[in-house]
């Protein structure tokens, strides 16, 4: 059994969070926390295709140049080779899920 109490925490960015329930090469499951205000780097994955399933708050999520605020109990799918960026432009934090297939390890490329 896996919970965000007892998986493998690391720290990222802006002081976020990131918990790894799933830590595979063929599958990455993260419950990530982003306070408010921040900001991932702008990004593209080559192989990897994610789906980014908020839990509580609102993630702003800039997909090929449109922003997307996806609330509680929504989810938005990130196809490979699509520049996205995920956002936290509320003042609450933001906790969300993203799964990638395969893993996002040695498949990133941040955009200018």
């Amino acid at each position: 059994m896996i919970s965000k109490n007892n998986a493998e925490h690391y720290v990222w960015g802006e002081n976020c969070d990131g918990w790894y329930l799933v830590n595979r090469q063929d599958m990455l499951v993260i419950h990530e926390k982003m306070p408010p205000g921040t900001a991932e780097k702008r990004h593209w994955h080559s192989v990897a295709r994610q789906f980014f399933f908020v839990l509580d708050g609102v993630l702003s999520m800039e997909l090929d140049g449109e922003v997307h605020a996806i609330s509680a109990s929504q989810g938005l799918e990130i196809p490979p080779g699509s520049t996205h960026q995920a956002r936290n432009d509320t003042g609450s934090p933001v906790e969300f899920i993203v799964i990638s297939h395969p893993t996002t390890r040695g498949d990133r490329s941040d955009t200018p």
